[in-house]
């Protein structure tokens, strides 16, 4: 497997890969370093990928939701509906602890949301979330129409003796016509968008960097999801 970098740090590593990782792969991959991390033999870790274009299937997947299966549709064994994956979105896969960090699952899951809002807001966008629906928002002031919001990130969690993984999906510059072959985690009253949508010229390492540097706000030592 092709990685850009390797950086360790204590009790958490990163990865970046420079090519697809085909799906399968990504999955076996995850569940060994799960089984690692809970045998307390490996790190966490934080895997920033892509994937060749792709669907996946969550736990709650409604098979009228597929569309169009123009690409391969994949099982995920995550929570959610389907999604889509693919070139120009960053997948960042999160394996922790929740165990040794806080075992609360929807405080760790407001936590991801928490992540992907700072890292975002520093390349320029204020994503929200919403009660009713899950991911991460953008209101299309650009298009003058506050009152429309399109879907740049989604988020899917699955806890296995209290080590998490899977993670979250940001939009940099995939094709958006691939999310007509689903709808995408079920919501159909709203679009799907990107960076480079938005109008923001931003490249995979610049949302890679803003992750990195927000990563800590949350999740470090004196981050919110440390406390109890």
């Amino acid at each position: 497997m092709d990685q850009a970098a390797t950086t360790t740090e204590i009790g958490l590593e990163w990865r970046e890969e420079v090519r697809p990782v085909p799906y399968p792969q990504a999955i076996a991959r995850m569940d060994e370093r799960v089984e690692a991390i809970r045998a307390g033999t490996a790190r966490e870790l934080v895997w920033l990928i892509e994937h060749p274009p792709l669907y996946t299937a969550g736990t709650s997947a409604d098979p009228r939701e597929l569309l169009d299966p123009r690409f391969p549709v994949f099982e995920a064994g995550r929570g959610g509906r389907y999604t889509y994956h693919g070139p120009g979105q960053r997948v960042a896969y999160v394996m922790l602890d929740l165990k040794r960090r806080r075992p609360d699952v929807r405080a760790y899951v407001h936590a991801l949301e928490e992540w992907a809002i700072r890292a975002l807001a520093r390349l320029g966008v204020e994503a929200e979330t919403r009660t009713d629906r899950v991911g991460l928002w953008v209101r299309r002031t650009d298009r003058n129409t506050p009152w429309v919001e399109d879907k740049i990130g989604a988020i899917g969690v699955r806890v296995r003796r209290w080590v998490a993984f899977h993670g979250l999906a940001l939009n940099v510059e995939p094709d958006l016509s691939h999310f007509g072959g689903i709808v995408p985690c079920g919501i159909s009253a709203h679009g799907v968008t990107s960076l480079v949508d938005l109008g923001i010229p931003a490249t995979m390492a610049d949302l890679d960097v803003a992750l990195r540097s927000a990563f800590d706000e949350v999740f470090g030592p004196d981050g919110s999801f440390g406390r109890r």
